[in-house]
């Protein structure tokens, strides 16, 4: 008999299948036992007796049996296959699980969250847990599935780097060979060489900052959604395509991911018919006139401060995002165009979200001479970037481009605490799968910043 996958089983009342899968729960009732079983597309209860035997949960188990409709009073609504059951048949134990440090079968893992990272491979197979990744699955896919349909081309790019893409002394140097490297900050510098070949590109990037930072909103390595593309009449082309990407995304997160979002009582992000854009001047005015906070003078927005415009514009648009724009030239990248009414700021942007910052973008410098000054100006070496200005010295159409952290995203759609759990395996400076010892122990620095 052919396996029968968990979801498949609700059209199949009277007919034996097999089953195979981790036990998720059991439940002793006498001489009846109920055990719960989970495979990758769904929970099953199955009923039976003593042939069940020791069965715990996480044992793997291949089961026969026949499918049952429940008992009215018996029916889970909560689940897909609610309404029927398997009348066990056969049992064979695939392997055992020792003891579980945690129950994976409770409806919330109430446990520490450095203790699920230590156990991630265990805490992952939980039910709400698991939710996450699906959610993030499809945003990712929708990203691709969105900006495909807009004429973009994916591409792959390098994770070493020669340079620092941004500048500054938090890039990770590795020995690579007899020379040194780095791991990159972002994919930037090659997106932007390949708008010379396809117009328009989109990568799924792994970045690396080495910011001495412990805080709920940043990562080591994260997951960058990143898009560049040409012939752009103004950075507001940008913003255009990023209000309509992430209206797409959430379209197709609430068609996809009902479930998972009503696993964790989720709403997808109230977005007005255009998203609010204002230069962050304009926001630091705004939140001084509300908060009697004085940060008018900053090069840019502090964490309360994004929490803040995300409170003024959700009360007076309607709207969970904004677009904020115009940060200071001196606080943005090499490459970043000048605003030409003000070159004290940039046509740059972020995106912020609930109170945070989930894309940023802009327009970049085009001209092959400007790059160069800026390169220098910002105490690099043009020849550490020769590869890079190449595409420009043989010309490059006005251009720009956006990257969306992916796990920012999903944190903030789901209204998770800790962007940790957003990812697989988190990095930081205190975790590489396990938790790093403190050298002599001391504590590491770390950032004041949220």
């Amino acid at each position: 008999m052919e396996r029968t996958i968990i979801k498949d089983i609700v059209n199949k009342i009277g007919q034996e299948v097999k089953l195979n899968g981790w036990v998720a729960t059991r439940r002793d009732h006498g001489k009846l036992v109920f055990v719960d079983l989970r495979d990758r597309s769904g929970i099953i209860q199955v009923v039976g007796g003593d042939q069940l035997g020791d069965l715990k949960s996480e044992d793997v188990v291949e089961i026969t049996g026949l499918v049952k409709e429940r008992p009215a009073s018996m029916v889970n609504e909560k689940i897909a296959t609610g309404k029927v059951e398997i009348g066990l048949k056969e049992v064979k134990v695939l392997a055992k699980a020792e003891d579980l440090p945690f129950d994976t079968g409770s409806d919330d893992l109430n446990v520490s969250l450095p203790i699920l990272l230590d156990y991630r491979s265990l805490s992952l197979r939980h039910l709400k847990k698991k939710a996450v990744f699906k959610v993030q699955e499809t945003i990712i896919s929708a990203f691709r599935e969105l900006l495909t349909n807009e004429g973009f081309t994916e591409i792959q790019v390098p994770t070493i780097v020669p340079s620092a893409t941004e500048g500054g002394a938090q890039v990770f140097k590795v020995k690579y060979f007899n020379h040194d490297a780095f791991l990159g900050q972002s994919p930037q510098l090659y997106k932007q060489m390949m708008v010379g070949v396809f117009e328009r590109v989109f990568t799924l990037a792994h970045a690396y900052r080495a910011e001495p930072s412990i805080t709920t909103r940043h990562l080591t390595e994260y997951l960058g959604l990143d898009a560049e593309m040409g012939f752009i009449s103004s950075f507001q082309d940008l913003m255009d395509m990023v209000e309509s990407l992430m209206k797409g995304i959430f379209k197709i997160v609430g068609e996809k991911n009902k479930e998972e979002l009503n696993l964790y009582s989720a709403t997808l992000p109230k977005v007005s018919e255009k998203i609010p854009r204002m230069k962050m001047r304009e926001a630091q005015e705004i939140i001084f006139k509300r908060t009697d906070r004085d940060n008018r003078q900053e090069p840019d927005l502090e964490p309360e401060d994004e929490r803040e415009i995300c409170r003024y514009t959700l009360e007076e648009f309607g709207s969970e995002l904004v677009f904020i724009t115009h940060y200071p030239t001196k606080k943005r990248p090499f490459y970043t165009f000048p605003d030409p009414e003000d070159s004290e700021f940039t046509n740059s942007f972020d995106l912020l979200g609930r109170g945070l910052e989930w894309v940023t973008g802009g327009q970049r410098i085009n001209n092959y001479q400007q790059l160069v000054d800026n390169i220098k100006k910002w105490e690099n070496k043009p020849e550490d970037f020769d590869l890079y200005l190449q595409a420009f010295k043989y010309g490059m159409p006005p251009e720009g481009g956006f990257c969306l952290g992916a796990e920012r995203i999903t944190m903030q759609i789901l209204g998770l605490e800790n962007i940790r759990e957003a990812s697989l395996f988190p990095r930081d400076m205190e975790r590489i799968d396990m938790r790093l010892p403190k050298k002599d122990g001391k504590k590491e620095k770390t950032s004041k910043k949220e």
